[in-house]
């Protein structure tokens, strides 16, 4: 790691950083040429706006736009929000340090934020024309849920639905726990998940046995679900939510989403219902999964909720009282993703031996995190999972191949 890498931020926490600890593990920049966090913002992100613009038949005014912020985040300096603009206040606050400065010297976890909002902006989200509220990821949320990959998958549930309660539990925790490779989790043969050694021995932790235990049958617990993508990631969330109802691990299930779009495929209250839809009307045991999940809706067993935070560039760490009190009400939070992860722990280079436990201290109550490794954070590992991770040569923090469990009580 080079030092210009590794630079934080000094002594006062930032923005994107664990307050608590900014001093004790730098903060992820972007500034090192050929980094996972440099590649998102040299080659994602030109990328994405060039299918934003293709994806809509967007204007001149967007499409200038557009170009002006793709001239900014290749060859500029971060620009502040318009005045007028929404949420500007919130976000001159947010980014006052940033301002003025390259993109890829502000921290990681900011300077990913401030784009998707400046993206939105680009095309209108926020504005008052015709293309106020328009979800410009849609499209890609949509055809993904469309897709042939769903349609096999769901199928599979008829599978599950005959085996134990305690083997199907673990194969639809698989199941949102890789997200688009959920397959791996509905598959079942004698009684077995199929892709169960697989998986298992991607799994850099697992503390499934801490979740489960923290969610006894018939306990009478609150358990929030805070959501990361929509289509075929979000689908077996909601599958993993009816059995922990149906099965009486919980009593309520708090789904937690985003409040407007972010990181192109984050789920919002609208990919919820798109997602029942798609399961309530699938036969066989998809469909009564489904119209369970509809049902619990209208009972009030299954609600959907959604706050600012959650699309703000700040750890959890940083959480607002009103939020803070509807995870203190929960008997186990489940935070799902790379991004949550980043934001529960701190977006900082931690040394993967840092205790779980440690850095999730402040939060209010117990809490999990189903995580399929897609950046460089990570903690909670043991010293021999870290050196044989090392050792065997690959991009196993970011590819996208290996995934936790992790709990703290």
């Amino acid at each position: 790691m080079t030092e210009k890498s590794s630079r934080a931020s000094g002594e006062r926490a930032v923005p994107g950083s664990s307050p608590a600890a900014a001093a004790s593990a730098p903060v992820v920049l972007s500034n090192e040429p050929g980094s996972f966090a440099w590649s998102v913002l040299a080659k994602r992100h030109p990328a994405l706006i060039q299918q934003v613009r293709d994806a809509f038949p967007y204007g001149r005014e967007q499409h200038e736009a557009l170009d002006a912020l793709l001239d900014e985040i290749t060859n500029g300096v971060i620009e502040a929000l318009a005045p007028g603009e929404h949420d500007r206040e919130r976000w001159a606050d947010w980014g006052q340090e940033h301002f003025g400065r390259s993109w890829y010297d502000a921290p990681f976890l900011w300077a990913e934020s401030y784009f998707y909002r400046r993206l939105l902006g680009a095309v209108g989200y926020f504005g008052t024309g015709p293309w106020q509220g328009v979800d410009p990821f849609a499209p890609f949320k949509q055809a993904e849920l469309r897709g042939g990959a769903v349609e096999e998958e769901l199928p599979a549930l008829d599978a599950l639905a005959g085996v134990p309660a305690e083997e199907r539990a673990t194969a639809l925790l698989h199941a949102s726990l890789w997200g688009n490779r959920a397959d791996l989790g509905f598959r079942v043969s004698a009684g077995e998940p199929v892709a169960g050694d697989a998986a298992v021995s991607a799994l850099v932790a697992d503390d499934s046995a801490v979740l489960w235990q923290l969610l006894p049958v018939g306990g009478s617990s609150t358990v929030a679900v805070v959501a990361d993508n929509a289509g075929r990631e979000l689908i077996p969330d909601l599958i993993l939510i009816d059995h922990l109802l149906e099965h009486r691990h919980a009593e309520r299930v708090v789904l937690h989403v985003k409040p407007h779009p972010y990181y192109v495929s984050d789920a919002m209250t609208a990919d919820v219902a798109d997602c029942l839809r798609r399961i309530t009307e699938a036969p066989g045991e998809a469909g009564r999964i489904g119209g369970r999940l509809w049902k619990a809706m209208a009972a009030g067993s299954l609600e959907v909720r959604t706050h600012p935070f959650f699309c703000a560039p700040l750890p959890y760490e940083e959480m607002p009282e009103d939020l803070r009190g509807e995870f203190v009400s929960a008997t186990l939070t489940i935070l799902k993703g790379d991004l949550n992860y980043r934001r529960l722990v701190g977006d900082q280079l931690w040394h993967p031996t840092t205790p779980f436990a440690d850095l999730t201290a402040y939060f209010p109550g117990a809490v999990a995190t189903l995580r399929t490794l897609k950046s460089d954070v990570i903690v909670g590992l043991e010293p021999g999972t870290v050196d044989a991770l090392e050792r065997s040569g690959a991009a196993w923090r970011t590819s996208g191949t290996h995934a936790l469990v992790q709990a703290r009580r």
